[in-house]
Formats: C-alpha cells, structure tokens, sequence
C-alpha cells in the first residue's frame, strides 16, 4: 500500500514566493555589481534606485545635507521636497544614533534609510516607497554604494590635492618671472624638489588632454629633479625647470647634433611622445628665469619646424649693450608717469602692480590675464589706464611697445638706481641717444645679419614692411602685396633664420625694431 505525502498549497505558494523573492533579489546584487563598475557609479546606482523603487534616492551626510542625488527621473519640484524630507529625516536618525529606520510617513511621504559603511557617517535615503522589501534592497545596496562613495570620495580628495599643488608650482613660476627669488625658493624648498641654483627651462609644446601623462613622463625621466609646471598662460605647454646636464649644452636651435653620455632630456621627450616639440633654454642663473623663458619660447619656434622636433637656443636676447647711465635714466623718465602714480582707491593697482601689468601685456598679448590670473576686462581697463598715464596707446603702437618693453628691462637692472642717482640734474635722456652708442650699433647689426644673408622671402625687406604695419599680419600682407597665409610663411621662414619666435609671444618683434631703429632702416 502506497501513501503520498500531500502538501498544503499554502506552503507550494509560500515556497514559490520565497523562490521568486531570492532570484529578484540576486537579480538586484548583479545589476548593483554591473553599475559598480561604471563611470559615476553613485550616480549611477542612485538612478537605479528610484527606478527600482519609485521614489527619489539620494545620500544624505549626518548634519541634514543631500551629498549625491537624487536620483533618477523626477519633476524638480518633487526632488526638492524629497531631498527636504530626506535631509530632515537622515538628522534625526543620525541624532538617535540608530544604523536604519523608515520615518515620516503619516502627512509625509516615509523615508527608508540605511548609514553606510563611511567615515563621516552617510545614509542611503529612497523617499516615497512603501514597500516591506525596500529595506532588503536598501541594505544590499548600502553594500556596494558605500565603496563606490569612499572610491569617488578619494578620487575628489586626489584631484584637489594635484590641483593645490599645481596651483602652487605655478605660484613659484610667478615668483620667479616676477624677480621674488627667495619667496619663490621657500615655497618651492616645502613642495619638493629645490630649486636649483642653476637651471634650464624646458618648454614643451604638446596635446592639451596629454599634459598630464607627459608631466609624469618628464618628471620620471629627470630623476625627480625637475620642476614642472602646466604653462597658465597656454594649455598646450608644460615648463620645466631643470638642473642642467652635466656634459656639453643642448644642440644648437637650429643644428640638433646629438651629445655624447646619455640622451638629453629634451630628446627622450620627443621620443617618448613624437607629437611633442620641445625648445630649450641656455643654462642660467635662477634668477634670470624670465630670460630663460624666453630663450626656450623662442627656441620652440626653430623646433616646430625641426627635424628631430627639438631645439636648444642658438641667440641672444641680452640688452644690457643698451645700458648705461643714459639708458638708466631714459627709462625711468618713460615709465616716470606709472612710477609716480597713487591709486585714488587702497584696491586700485598700484605703480609696481601696473608695471607688472605692462610686463605681462608686452610678453603674452591677451593671454596676460591668465598670466596674471584676473579676468581679461579688469586686464583691458588697466590697459586703459596705462595708455592715459603713458599718453600712447600701447596695444595699438609698435613703437610705443619697443619702447616700453626696453624701458622695463633696464629699469630692473641691479644697477639702474645708482646710475639714475649719479646722472646730471635736469638731464633729458632720449631713446635715439640710448641707441646711438657704437655698442647698440654692434648690437643691432648682430641681430639683423641672419636677415641680410637669407634670402627674399625671409629677408630684411618682409620683416621691416611688417614692423612698419606694427606687426600685424594682415597690413603687411597687403604692404608686400602678398596673400594672407603667404606673409605668415615668410614670417615662419624668417624664424628659422633668426632661431627667434616672431607669430607667438614672447616675441623678438621688440628688439628687431629697435636694432632697425638704431641703424635708421625704419
């Protein structure tokens, strides 16, 4: 005699139930693991959250604030008074002490929450469900969203830590093409590495998106003795300051001979990124970093045309033949206006922060309020300001800029004061004075020779038409009788003979005028 067993429907029901509940619910860990893994995962899982739900989801901290959230598809409205609810709710549990609770409800939607795993104390809240099941989904939620929060928590922490420091590196940058040495030797000494003493400015031209792998790149390559900055001024330049090599100097700008010993660094940059082009500096005292930076800048524009896309500085921009006690005093009696001036007001700029300005302006154009890290109208109305003090407009005369640029260089020579003290009383000094001494004609053959022996399309002729229409591409295009496009190559031409920038600032435009203007070929 058989017998069968008989089970209650209840219990099949019951047992089918509980079947159905373990698989969704293994469903729900999978897709939480699969959005684990997405960019912007928190928000990601938040989204999932209230489309799972129905209500708003969010992470809210123990003090009441909505930190991430909320999620999903909800009318503005709604996910205000959902975050309010959220906020009020994640404090009171937070002041009770307690892990999870659903509160509200009655006149409120309830609020589910569950604190996660961090340090401070966070909760996941989903508003608006009522659902028994919500706290299960809620803890196996909490799980995996407290490690993706902690992981984008730290990766925010990461960014703002790079983002000090290079805001920090760049401060030294400033200082040091500002004249501040010692302030710029104290910070750099806290950050690591030192300044060197002695020191060879790199400039890398290269992709914007690859700065940051090819900062990382150099700083391996040198050993950790470099210090390298992100240019502020230009997003596709990365400056790096450099102890120099032992061994003989970098190649020429226009040669790029190899060296003997290991491979320079500047070819170990363009061998690692090829879409890099990297100019090179002479090794200078660091105190002469702005000259440094010149001498690379202008090296850059010989290596964009280079083969081997580097090039060490093969020139000379030292003025200093221009000196002396008549070049002392014509300075200071040009820039006597902005020496003299009182601001009406403690925030307006002083005379050293308008000279500054000047300095900036004559080096990078409109870009020097990214140099000087104010916005391009408050650069624009200083601008202005030093054309009425001046009586010249500045942005508008080549002249003027020659001028004021040579004028700031001797003003700042160690030896200027005492050679403006010793000058004769009531002594009117006058730039064509200043460049009427055998030595400024000897300087300004030097500079125009590489001109004379180029050919026509380089030559003496295409650079004087072009000063005389103040450097402006487009009247000198017309003056020569040429396209457009066709006046930019013979610029680019005239580069690679003089190994000196001319498009891009800072630019030998200044001392090509003055060298013409010393030898009356203007």
């Amino acid at each position: 005699m058989c017998c069968f067993m008989h089970t209650p429907p209840s219990d099949v029901r019951a047992d089918h139930a509980d079947r159905v509940d373990r698989a969704d619910r293994a469903d729900d860990v999978l897709a939480l693991a699969r959005l684990a893994t997405r960019r912007g995962a928190v928000r990601e899982m938040l989204g999932w959250l209230a489309r799972r739900t129905g209500g708003p989801a969010m992470l809210v901290g123990g003090a009441g604030r909505v930190l991430a959230g909320p999620g999903g598809e909800h009318d503005p409205a709604v996910a205000r008074l959902a975050a309010d609810a959220a906020a009020d709710a994640a404090a009171e549990l937070h002041r009770r002490g307690a892990a999870s609770a659903v509160l509200g409800g009655g006149e409120g939607p309830p609020v589910h929450l569950i604190a996660l795993d961090t340090d401070p104390r966070t909760y996941l809240a989903v508003v608006g469900p009522d659902d028994p099941r919500c706290g299960t989904l809620l803890a196996d939620a909490a799980r995996t969203l407290a490690l993706c929060w902690r992981l984008e928590q730290s990766e925010r922490a990461r960014r703002r830590i790079e983002s000090a420091e290079e805001h920090s590196r760049e401060a030294v940058l400033h200082l040091l093409m500002v004249g501040s040495v010692p302030a710029a030797q104290r910070i750099a000494g806290a950050l690591r590495p030192p300044l060197p003493a002695v020191v060879r400015i790199y400039v890398i031209e290269c992709p914007p998106a690859r700065r940051r792998e090819i900062v990382r790149r150099i700083d391996r390559e040198a050993g950790g003795g470099a210090w390298i900055v992100p240019c502020p001024v230009r997003p596709n330049h990365i400056l790096a300051l450099v102890p120099p090599e032992p061994g003989p100097a970098p190649a020429a700008a226009v040669s790029g001979a190899p060296r003997g010993g290991p491979a320079p660094l500047d070819l170990l940059i363009v061998r690692l990124v090829p879409e890099c082009r990297v100019g090179v500096s002479a090794a200078v005292p660091l105190r002469d970093t702005p000259t440094a930076y010149e001498q690379a800048i202008h090296a850059l524009a010989v290596a964009r045309n280079a083969p081997e896309h580097r090039a060490g500085f093969g020139g000379d921009v030292d003025v200093t033949v221009l000196a002396g006690p008549e070049g002392y005093v014509w300075a200071s009696e040009l820039l006597a206006p902005c020496l003299r001036y009182a601001p009406a007001r403690r925030a307006d700029p002083g005379p050293q922060e308008l000279l500054g300005t000047l300095g900036s302006w004559l080096s990078f154009g409109g870009a020097a309020s990214r140099h000087l890290k104010i916005h391009r109208n408050t650069l624009a109305a200083r601008m202005r300001h030093l054309d009425e003090l001046l009586g010249v407009e500045v942005s508008r005369s080549l002249p003027a800029q020659s001028a004021l640029w040579l004028a700031l260089r001797l003003h700042t020579a160690p030896q200027a004061a005492a050679a403006r003290a010793q000058a004769p009383p009531g002594h009117i000094a006058t730039l064509d004075a200043v460049l009427a001494t055998p030595a400024a004609g000897t300087w300004a053959r030097a500079q125009l020779r590489p001109l004379e022996q180029a050919g026509p399309t380089a030559g003496l002729e295409t650079i004087r038409t072009w000063l005389r229409a103040d450097a402006r591409l487009p009247a000198a295009a017309a003056a020569l009788g040429i396209s457009l496009p066709g006046a930019r190559k013979r610029l680019t031409r005239a580069e690679d003979v003089l190994g000196r920038s001319l498009l891009t600032a800072p630019s030998a435009k200044y001392e090509l005028w003055l060298a013409m203007r010393a030898l009356g070929s203007l």
